[in-house]
């Protein structure tokens, strides 16, 4: 806990960054790419709310050089959030899917294969979200609901298969880029601008500088009076409709 001390230290210092990142002004959620017509089924990007509740979620498939830094974060700013994890990641770090069940986190599958599953069938589509929900679920002893769709790339067979078997498939509105090795203050720049009620951020457990970028987001969010949930606290589960932008509205 002296390390994150040392983080909080360094938030108050970057104080001017954040400053700076707060004049910019909010626009509502990253760009949906759905393509999205009337007649298409859509995974929920964000969620129509007015409470000021927010998602973060991190995608884990490859490396856990970070995990244990964002889970000591996540506990001192007191957020919980849901981690989508792959199948073969799971299998391969077990110890770290109890311990990020243990510090009271969500998990969602992220596919056993991390493919583009719109080119798959049915069959393999079910396949896919079986074995790597049963995997999590032999490990925490809880029931996976939600999905992440690798690459966020689906179609309606997807959706469809995926609504079947009782899963919601979430993407996100808001992208930090922290795959594209951006810096911490250029991650926390795009999260707090484009971050509203409802919003789900997308980041990466092993992102090289997303860990860093933690103290200065959360800070930044809190203090604009956001409060952070878990996906499953924040979608709705029944009676719902979700737009042709991919928001989720209550009917």
């Amino acid at each position: 806990m002296k390390a994150l001390k040392k983080i909080a230290v360094a938030v108050s210092v970057c104080i001017a960054i954040v400053g700076l990142i707060f004049a910019v002004n909010a626009t509502g959620g990253d760009t949906v790419y759905t393509f999205a017509t009337k007649n298409r089924d859509l995974p929920i990007y964000c969620v129509g709310r007015d409470d000021n509740k927010i998602s973060i979620s991190f995608d884990c498939a490859w490396g856990v050089e970070y995990t244990d830094g964002i889970l000591d974060c996540l506990d001192f700013y007191g957020v919980k959030c849901t981690f989508f994890m792959t199948q073969f990641w799971a299998e391969k770090y077990p110890d770290y899917v109890l311990k990020i069940h243990e510090r009271g986190h969500e998990i969602g599958t992220h596919s056993r294969t991390h493919s583009y599953m719109s080119k798959m069938g049915e069959g393999e589509i079910r396949d896919e979200l079986k074995t790597s929900s049963e995997v999590i679920e032999s490990i925490t002893g809880q029931k996976v609901e939600l999905f992440r769709p690798p690459y966020g790339d689906y179609d309606d067979l997807l959706i469809n298969t995926a609504r079947g078997m009782g899963i919601y498939t979430v993407q996100w509105d808001v992208d930090s880029l922290d795959w594209k090795n951006l810096s911490a203050e250029e991650i926390a720049k795009r999260v707090i601008s484009k971050t509203s009620s409802g919003s789900i951020i997308l980041c990466h457990n092993n992102g090289l500088h997303t860990l860093e970028s933690l103290p200065l987001i959360f800070t930044a969010l809190q203090q604009k009076g956001f409060v952070f949930e878990p996906i499953g606290g924040l979608i709705y589960k029944k009676d719902f409709t979700v737009k042709v932008d991919g928001q989720q509205i209550k009917n």
